[in-house]
């Protein structure tokens, strides 16, 4: 396979220049919107706050914005490549694969018909929602003599991806004051958060991350085959486990605090795989730079696509991954 940086040095240079864009990024990203800062008003909304209107929207509106986009964007990255790596199938991805609409519909319903409210609470149902439904398209995946194969995963992803969409959309409609607190997450936004829904799940999804590292060994031989790992003595099986936990923890954060975004999953892990290749002590971390590069750059985007009105990220992450979606599609029919 050829890749774009193939010394090692290459990739740590490489590495570097996306940590480089991932603060830009991040600074971007509370810098400029409908209305812009300097970095002089941000450094005095926290040195010297008075309660202004812009310290305000800097504070409670622009920051946490800035660090949700980052980190749900690395979170929903790094997910895919390990889902991509699980299953073999180049198209898996928490978003196709019912994991995010499984996430979401749990929170949805637990809006409308208990009047859940709470941040935490919300981080909660989302790992419950994701767990319950990766369980759920394994075990129908995995039915049949041949077990579990790529076919078989995609269409059982598929599958609950459109039956917990729209049952979530049901409730939505069915509830005029979930409709109005829950619509515009459930498109996918990262706007209107505060810090304390970025506290309630940033802890999971950094311990997931660093998990997802950890496992980079074990994914490379699991990437041989199967029969081919267990003959070099690994318990493929607890690999396995370990590796779909880290992708609720990290799919089901990413739901909590800015609702299911889509096509991330996807791409990220293809861009990586294309500039470092198949290692995943490469590709993980690269994942989870350039998950939340592409991000905070689709939310900063989404600012000026209508400006002066904003559009939901989700939107911004369909337009760029669709295409993406349909030639990753083509190109895996004619392989």
């Amino acid at each position: 396979m050829n890749v774009l940086l193939s010394t090692r040095a290459h990739k740590i240079a490489g590495l570097l220049a996306a940590l480089l864009l991932f603060l830009a990024g991040i600074v971007c990203s509370v810098l400029f919107g409908v209305t812009d800062f300097s970095w002089h008003d941000v450094a005095q909304a926290y040195n010297h706050y008075d309660g202004s209107q812009q310290q305000i929207i800097i504070r409670t509106a622009r920051v946490p914005r800035a660090f949700i986009a980052a980190i749900a964007g690395a979170s929903l990255a790094v997910a895919g490549v390990l889902m991509q790596g699980i299953t073999r199938n180049p198209l898996a991805s928490p978003s196709l694969f019912g994991i995010n609409a499984g996430a979401a519909f749990f929170v949805v319903a637990s809006s409308a018909f208990f009047n859940v409210s709470s941040l935490s609470a919300f981080a909660t149902l989302a790992f419950a929602g994701a767990a319950f439904t990766a369980v759920l398209v394994y075990l129908l995946g995995s039915f049949g003599s041949d077990g579990l194969t790529p076919l078989k995963v995609t269409l059982a992803g598929a599958a609950m991806t459109a039956f917990f969409s729209s049952l979530a959309l049901g409730v939505l409609l069915t509830g005029g004051q979930t409709f109005d607190q829950v619509l515009y997450w459930f498109v996918g936004s990262v706007a209107g958060r505060d810090m304390g829904i970025f506290a309630s799940a940033a802890p999971y999804m950094g311990v997931a991350l660093a998990g997802a590292w950890v496992l980079a060994r074990h994914m490379n031989l699991l990437g041989l085959g199967e029969d081919v790992a267990t003959g070099l003595g690994q318990k493929t099986i607890f690999v396995k486990l370990a590796a779909g936990l880290a992708v609720v923890l990290l799919a089901g954060g990413s739901v909590a605090v800015a609702g299911p975004i889509a096509f991330v999953g996807i791409i990220i892990p293809h861009v990586s795989r294309y500039l470092v290749g198949i290692d995943y002590r490469w590709t993980v971390p690269y994942c989870a730079v350039l998950g939340g590069v592409l991000l905070l750059g689709a939310d900063i985007g989404s600012r000026y696509v209508a400006f002066p009105k904003e559009v939901p990220v989700g939107v911004m992450t369909a337009i760029i991954g669709v295409p993406f979606f349909v030639y990753i599609a083509r190109k895996g029919g004619r392989a």
